[in-house]
């Protein structure tokens, strides 16, 4: 995940802090040579660490800091306002025109992700209730209508093309036949190149001229580090662009073009794109991103995710069986376990809990674990899955066989589940107890 390198360098400077009582201008001075360290090293531009250095350092020495009771708090939390404000301090949004359509124009460089993201932000606007119309603007790639079309099919969008013509063409149409079919959004699929070039340039601004489109949308590839910035200085500089959306901002990468395109563009990140699924795509949220460098959790991205992604009336069945029939079995856990696959990568959700993030670098977090133990129930028969206690050792080889394991791994479930339901009864999930009340959590000292 980006920023995990620069995450846990930060956590190690603020624990240090955290360690004295009291601190002294010196103290704070050798931390932000630290923290300059690491924005350096997560591929952050020198200008904008050089500028970000200097703000914190001039207020963190301020008497109000270094007199107060929690010292190396407050230098954390004006780290953390001095990120936000490093990459805006409001979310940027889309504008939209008072008359639709609004006409989007995706531009970027070749293998950025320019027309999965495309597809990722036109399924974006249908769940916001909006009629959005890709456009296959990009006639010189092989099979980049195709691409588009099987995209868009899987966002549920529509794929305006014209075959491979003069892409002006194809975007003057395709804006016309939003206008007379309703649709609210039209996103431009326009072609990349290898690298800048005066070609691609020039067939942009016709486009740009053409169409007059409200927002000129830069896709840029989080791993291409300080590159992504100044693919957006040459973009901007040519387009006038309105905004970014980075790409990749879940691959192991620095994260440092993040942090810089702002300040060195003057122009906002608006989405990025967290995976290879169409979902795996938000708005941009600079608090919620420096909280996440921070490893102080994304909580509101969290239930965002949650929201979106869990089957409510699946939860809804699983906690009236749980309170009435006093029953989890492992079609409940099956079932839960491919919910919260939804939502993303284990590693990734957990670094969203306040607390978690700087300690998320240290765990063994595997996706392949819930696949092994998906693998395990699936291959247990409805009887088994319902009643777990009649699984004796021949069927245990047959589970484990079917499902390429060892009988330990059955073991090692079996015993997982068996404490899952001790835990879930302790803590009076499941239903009412023997004598007709319902369970109640035995706290030291007291009940609750």
């Amino acid at each position: 995940m980006a920023f995990e390198g620069l995450s846990e360098k930060l956590n190690a400077v603020f624990k240090k802090l955290k360690g004295r009582g009291v601190l002294t201008e010196s103290d704070v001075k050798e931390a932000m040579r630290e923290v300059k360290m690491a924005l350096l090293e997560a591929d952050v531009s020198y200008k904008v660490v050089k500028d970000f250095i200097a703000n914190v350092t001039e207020r963190a020495v301020g008497t109000d800091v270094l007199a107060s009771l929690s010292p190396a708090q407050q230098v954390i939390k004006i780290v953390n306002e001095e990120l936000v404000s490093l990459m805006g301090n409001e979310n940027a949004r889309i504008n939209y025109p008072s008359k639709p359509p609004c006409i989007i124009m995706m531009v970027g460089l070749q293998g950025s992700g320019k027309t999965t993201h495309a597809a990722k932000l036109a399924k974006y606007f249908k769940e916001q209730g909006k009629r959005p119309l890709l456009a296959a603007c990009d006639v010189y790639r092989p099979a980049a209508i195709s691409q588009l079309q099987v995209v868009g099919d899987k966002a549920g969008v529509k794929v305006f093309e014209m075959g491979q013509i003069n892409p002006v063409v194809i975007a003057r149409e395709a804006v016309k036949h939003a206008r007379e079919h309703g649709n609210e959004v039209v996103i431009l699929d326009t072609a990349g190149r290898l690298h800048i070039d005066e070609q691609l340039m020039d067939e942009l601004k016709n486009i740009k001229k053409e169409t007059e489109p409200h927002e000129i949308m830069l896709v840029v590839d989080a791993m291409t580090g300080q590159d992504a910035v100044n693919v957006a200085k040459a973009f901007d500089d040519a387009l006038g662009i309105t905004g970014v959306l980075m790409s990749k901002l879940d691959s192991d990468t620095r994260g440092g073009a993040a942090l810089s395109v702002l300040a060195v563009t003057g122009k906002p990140i608006k989405f990025v794109g967290t995976g290879e699924k169409l979902d795996d795509f938000e708005m941009f949220h600079p608090d919620r991103m420096a909280s996440r460098i921070l490893g102080m959790g994304d909580m509101l991205t969290l239930i965002e995710r949650a929201e979106s992604s869990l089957d409510e009336a699946e939860v809804q069945k699983l906690t009236n069986k749980l309170k009435e029939e006093n029953e989890f079995d492992l079609n409940d856990l099956l079932g839960q376990m491919k919910q919260i696959r939804k939502m993303g990568p284990i590693k990734q959700i957990m670094g969203m809990l306040p607390g978690v993030g700087d300690k998320i670098n240290d765990m063994d977090i595997d996706d392949r674990q819930l696949l092994r133990i998906e693998a395990l129930i699936t291959s247990m028969t409805p009887e088994e899955r319902a009643k777990p206690s009649i699984i004796n050792p021949s069927r245990k080889k047959r589970i484990a066989a079917g499902s390429g394991n060892s009988v330990a791994d059955v073991n090692r479930l079996l015993r997982q589940f068996e404490e899952m339901q001790k835990m879930l009864k302790q803590f009076g999930v499941m239903g009412k107890n023997n004598r007709g009340k319902k369970n109640r959590l035995r706290m030291p000292g007291r009940w609750m």
